[in-house]
């Protein structure tokens, strides 16, 4: 075995090692973190496959997209319950499988590497590691917290997904923690070694931002543009960032702001319907699921980007994406106070209190009549992502770990294997 985290490509038994990413929840090269890893992988001499969904501008079928080889399946459904997640997730697993027996003969690999949600890749990976495949795990949410923010409970879905993260820990040969908080959480909850768990964080790629001229009809005739891009889902906090807009024009007058708000999700038609009936609709544009093109002129558009994500445990812990993409723009951002929130924008963003939609409104007034203000912040925020946050930090983190991974780094999980037969006590 051997491996590089430099210029020499990553091997095993002397001929590139070859990696199959599986991803659920998301159609590539749409995800940017997984395309981003792709990528690095490639050009560190490995042979890519990706296992992924079908999903917007992205049929299904085989693709070879920068000599990545992608395999994407139907996704019929999506789930709009804790019913219906079984059967979506039951649906995956099977493509999943299969593909990955069909990217075994035509191309071979080596590793699986499994990006969540959801929990059950590790069947999968666990099938294959019989046959002495290696088990990567890209810990990219926390699904138990995640189904508390969802339906707000603990019940016996909540106490299975608990298991499940917990398999797949146990499966893992490595795992990839987003930020400090997940790495505990494969330590604590998971029973990771802690020599096992690598933290690369989800920096974004500096050659896929689009720096665009602004697009003066996005603002629809008012002189401001709040932006947002993401997911419109339960903890999205959509709803609290409406209630904000509502606190802006009824109870602060204002009414030459306009919202630009980028994305699809399940609460997507919700959300409109809720708009409605704060009677704000004529002040934010829903643009549904959007290009690149479309998605980067938005929020070049705008003076102020926003992130209402709830404030509860999941998002928390949380690093998001659409975080970095404000500061790599330059955008000074408005968000609710949370941990992780904090650590990836530091002083590009105001932070108003949780959950609290007044104070949002407050926040996002005190940056729209600040402009050297909002210079300042966007500025600060994007020599960050320049210094510290873009990918190109991140990439050879990712090395190490898989070179570690070739290396045989994995010493504790060996060692405690051969001590003793009894599963790990958290």
């Amino acid at each position: 075995m051997s491996a590089s985290t430099g210029d020499q490509p990553l091997t095993r038994n002397g001929r590139p090692l070859r990696v199959l990413i599986i991803v659920e929840n998301l159609a590539v090269p749409f995800d940017r973190r997984v395309w981003s890893e792709a990528k690095t992988l490639a050009r560190a001499g490995c042979v890519v496959t990706i296992i992924c969904p079908e999903g917007f501008d992205a049929p299904r079928g085989y693709h070879l997209i920068d000599g990545i080889h992608v395999y994407r399946h139907r996704m019929p459904f999506e789930a709009k319950g804790a019913l219906g997640y079984p059967l979506e997730y039951g649906w995956a697993l099977a493509c999943e499988f299969l593909l990955a027996c069909k990217a075994l003969f035509r191309h071979g690999f080596d590793v699986i590497h499994a990006c969540n949600p959801p929990d059950t890749i590790f069947l999968v990976g666990g099938f294959f590691k019989l046959f002495g495949k290696m088990f990567v795990f890209d810990h990219h949410d926390i699904n138990p917290e995640l189904y508390i923010s969802k339906f707000g409970r603990k019940d016996a879905f909540y106490r299975l997904l608990v298991l499940l993260e917990r398999l797949t820990f146990r499966c893992a040969d490595i795992s990839l923690a987003t930020n400090e908080s997940y790495r505990s959480i494969a330590i604590e909850r998971g029973g990771m070694p802690a020599n096992d768990v690598f933290v690369v964080r989800s920096g974004p790629d500096l050659a896929r931002i689009q720096r665009l001229p602004p697009n003066p009809a996005l603002r629809k005739g008012r002189r401001y543009l709040v932006g947002y891009v993401g997911v419109i889902g339960a903890q999205e906090g959509i709803d609290l960032l409406l209630a904000a807009i509502k606190a802006i024009v009824e109870e602060h007058g204002r009414t030459d702001i306009h919202f630009g708000i980028v994305g699809g999700g399940p609460a997507l038609a919700e959300m409109r319907g809720l708009a409605k009936a704060l009677g704000v609709d004529d002040f934010v544009t829903f643009t549904g699921r959007a290009s690149d093109h479309d998605l980067f002129e938005m929020l070049n558009t705008a003076d102020v980007c926003v992130n209402p994500d709830k404030a509860d445990d999941m998002n928390d812990k949380s690093t998001m994406n659409k975080i970095m993409e404000y500061m790599a723009l330059g955008k000074p951002i408005v968000q609710f106070d949370l941990t992780e929130g904090r650590v990836s924008a530091t002083d590009a963003s105001l932070y108003a209190a949780r959950n609290d939609p007044k104070d949002m409104a407050a926040k996002i007034l005190e940056l729209i009549d600040d402009p050297g203000r909002r210079a300042t912040m966007g500025a600060f925020g994007r020599r960050r992502v320049e210094q510290e946050l873009a990918w190109e930090h991140e990439a050879p983190k990712l090395l190490a770990a898989y070179a570690a991974l070739l290396e045989g780094r994995r010493s504790s999980r060996v060692q405690e294997t051969a001590s003793t037969a009894l599963p790990r006590q958290s």
